[in-house]
C-alpha cells in the first residue's frame, strides 16, 4: 500500500463541520483556537449561516482549520502520507502537511487568499458552471466560440470540466458545448470566475505577501495545480500558488501522477466526498477513504493501520 491525501476545496463546506472533532480531540481544540481569523471562525464554521460560510473570504479560512486539524489527529497516530495534492484552497492544506507551511503562516496565507479572492470579484457579472461529458478539446472549444472572456478552470475527472469567466460568456460557451454534445451543464452557485484570469488581482496580492512569508522544506512530494504534477527545482512554491489563483486546476492530471508515482490508496481531507467521486471516474481501482467527521476519521485510522501490517 501507497497512500496520498488530498484536500477538499471550496464548495464542500457546510454549517457544523469540525465541531464533532473540536469537541473530542484536543490537538483539534488547539487549531481551531488559535487560528488567526479575522472573524468568529467557530461561530462560521460550527453553526454558520450557511450564507456567510459561502462566501470566499470565509470559506477558505474554515476549511483549512478543519483540514489541518484532521491532518493533525492523523499524525498523532502515525498516520502520514507519501504524496499530497489538494484542490484550489486545499492546495495549502497539502502543503501544511508537507511541513512547508506551519500552522500560524498557513491560516494567516489562507485568510489572505479569501480576502483577496473576494476583492477580485466583486462587482463582476460572474459564473461558473460545469460541462459533463466533454473532452477538453471540445470544451475550449466552447469557449473560443463564446465571443467573452469565458476559460477553463477546473480539470476535474473524465466528463466534468468547469468553465468560469463574464456571465454572459460562460452562459454562451455552456450553450456551445451543448451543441458539440455535452450531456449537461449546471452553473455554479459561486462568488466569483475563480481559477481564470479575472483573479490576477488576486495573484499579485499574494506575490506581494509572499514576499515576506517563511517557506519550510518540502518533507513530502506536493502535485501542484496549476501543473497537475510535482514541482521542479526551477519553480518556486510561491510563483506556483500565484500562478495557481489565476489558471485552471489540473486535478484529474494530479490523480494520474499520483497513480504513475505508485499511490494506489487516497484519503479524501477536509467536509464532504466531492474529489472521492472525481477519483472513481479518473482511475476506480484507486482505495478511497474520507476523513471528515469523528467516525470517518476513525475508519481511516484502523483501515490505514489495518493495511499496513496486513490484518
Amino acid at each position: 500500500m501507497k497512500y496520498a491525501f488530498v484536500y477538499a476545496g471550496q464548495g464542500s463546506q457546510f454549517a457544523g463541520m469540525g465541531r464533532d472533532l473540536y469537541e473530542q480531540y484536543p490537538v483539534a481544540r488547539q487549531v481551531f483556537d488559535e487560528f488567526p481569523a479575522e472573524f468568529d471562525l467557530k461561530q462560521v464554521c460550527f453553526e454558520g449561516p450557511d450564507s456567510l460560510l459561502g462566501q470566499t473570504a470565509y470559506t477558505q479560512p474554515c476549511m483549512l482549520a478543519v483540514e489541518m486539524a484532521i491532518t493533525d489527529i492523523l499524525a498523532q497516530e502515525g498516520i502520514r502520507p507519501e504524496m499530497a495534492a489538494g484542490l484550489s484552497l486545499g492546495e495549502y492544506g497539502a502543503l501544511y502537511c508537507a511541513g512547508v507551511l506551519d500552522r500560524q503562516t498557513a491560516a494567516g496565507l489562507i485568510t489572505f487568499r479569501g480576502q483577496e479572492m473576494q476583492k477580485a470579484a466583486q462587482g463582476m457579472q460572474s459564473g461558473m458552471t460545469a460541462i459533463l461529458g466533454l473532452g477538453r478539446e471540445l470544451v475550449q472549444q466552447a469557449c473560443a466560440v463564446a465571443q467573452g472572456p469565458v476559460y477553463p478552470a477546473n480539470y476535474n475527472c473524465p466528463g466534468q470540466i468547469v468553465i468560469g469567466g463574464e456571465r454572459q460568456a460562460v452562459e454562451a460557451a455552456a450553450q456551445a458545448a451543448l451543441k458539440l454534445g455535452a450531456k449537461r451543464v449546471i452553473s455554479l452557485q459561486v462568488s466569483g470566475p475563480f481559477h481564470t484570469p479575472f483573479m490576477a488581482s488576486a495573484g499579485e496580492a499574494l506575490a506581494r505577501r509572499f514576499e515576506h512569508t517563511a517557506f519550510g522544506e518540502m518533507q513530502l512530494p506536493v502535485v501542484f495545480n496549476c501543473l497537475g504534477r510535482e514541482r521542479t527545482a526551477e519553480e518556486p512554491i510561491p510563483d506556483l500558488l500565484v500562478r495557481q489563483v489565476q489558471s485552471p486546476v489540473y486535478f484529474w492530471d494530479s490523480i494520474d501522477y499520483m497513480r504513475s508515482k505508485g499511490i494506489d490508496t487516497i484519503v479524501e481531507i477536509g467536509p464532504g466526498k466531492v474529489l472521492s467521486g472525481f477519483i472513481k471516474k479518473i482511475d476506480r481501482s484507486i482505495q478511497i477513504y474520507s476523513a471528515q467527521d469523528i467516525a470517518s476519521v476513525e475508519a481511516v485510522i484502523v483501515g490505514l493501520k489495518k493495511e499496513a501490517f496486513h490484518v
